[in-house]
């Protein structure tokens, strides 16, 4: 059964498990494949999907394929969906096609609802910061999206911790407060999530945001996936892959061996323990998981079913990711 978390100091519940479509609903995969994954996904309790304006291959496309279901199939439901989508990476060709000014933004959100056929999204995030656009600019940007009804609520995305706090402050002060703080987290890119009062999660935390996990398995590192080398069809092989192969080491193969027997001895798979040990921090509210077939969306939830870690299990995890050369 679906768990669903407070998202940080608001009313809204989502499930603890997400699903991205940043991979595997684009233009060049399967569009009968991507339905039966919404769909199962749908009836097994998450509500939450999870889009960008670039999201494909082809930009763009991963929100005109869940357009397509959504009108198809899931219309009756839009009021049992939580939808969101993001904008500030590269998406088209010219000046205004990336970054995070107030022109890249609103026109970005106006492109996404027209290919999602949709009113209003349930978030719009700041995909991240460019590097050259003040905060107030964006931030603002999001307050008006909001206030012009496209957006119910806003998050961002990625914000380096010096910034975040800006954001928070700006969007509170401005009767917008962020609902969630998205950033990359796993047992390899622990960054984020790290202890200690400076970390994203930590910030996001004491200012009432919730907290999404993306990437939750390393782009497909946290399986066995790559045990016995670089499959022809992985990520790592694909040149639209986000994982290059490169980043697939000795080093964190074995860690992953190793972490895969941990995970045997609670009776999980390794991607299983890897979302689980995320979701034990009380302070994640939901972790993003993208999927390429209804067996593996399948797999994912049954996650759910033992979320608790003994402190002798977590020592035996930290002692292994304790290990040179495995940060991403």
């Amino acid at each position: 059964m679906m768990k669903y978390n407070l998202c940080g100091r608001s009313g809204i519940r989502l499930p603890a498990l997400s699903l991205g479509l940043w991979h595997n609903f684009g233009s060049v995969d399967s569009f009968e494949t991507a339905r039966e994954m919404l769909l199962a996904a749908f009836d097994a309790g998450i509500c939450h999907f999870d889009l960008a304006n670039n999201y494909g291959p082809e930009p763009g496309s991963a929100e005109e394929n869940f357009g397509r279901i959504l009108r198809a199939d899931l219309a009756a439901h839009r009021d049992e969906m939580f939808i969101s989508t993001k904008a500030g990476h590269a998406m088209w060709p010219g000046v205004y096609g990336d970054g995070s000014s107030r022109k890249s933004l609103i026109a970005s959100c106006d492109q996404s609802l027209r290919r999602m056929g949709l009113e209003y999204v349930d978030v719009f995030y700041s995909h991240r910061y460019d590097g050259v656009t003040p905060i107030e600019e964006t931030m603002q940007a999001l307050v008006d999206i909001v206030r012009s009804g496209k957006a119910l609520y806003v998050g961002i995305s990625k914000y380096p911790v010096h910034l975040q706090q800006q954001c928070y402050d700006y969007l509170q002060a401005h009767g917008v407060p962020c609902l969630l703080s998205q950033y990359p987290a796993n047992m390899f890119k622990r960054g984020a999530i790290a202890e200690g009062a400076a970390s994203n999660l930590a910030v996001a935390a004491e200012n009432g945001s919730g907290f999404i996990c993306f990437s939750p398995l390393a782009q497909g590192l946290l399986t066995s996936k790559y045990f016995n080398g670089i499959p022809a069809h992985s990520r790592a092989a694909r040149s639209t892959g986000y994982l290059q192969p490169q980043q697939v080491t000795p080093q964190r193969v074995e860690a992953a061996r190793q972490l895969h027997a941990v995970a045997a001895s609670r009776g999980q798979t390794l991607p299983q323990m890897a979302l689980a040990w995320l979701l034990h921090d009380a302070r994640v509210t939901s972790v993003i998981i993208g999927t390429s077939s209804v067996p593996q969306l399948m797999d994912n939830l049954q996650t759910l079913e033992h979320l608790e870690f003994s402190a002798e299990v977590l020592q035996r995890i930290e002692s292994i990711l304790s290990a040179d050369g495995l940060a991403m």
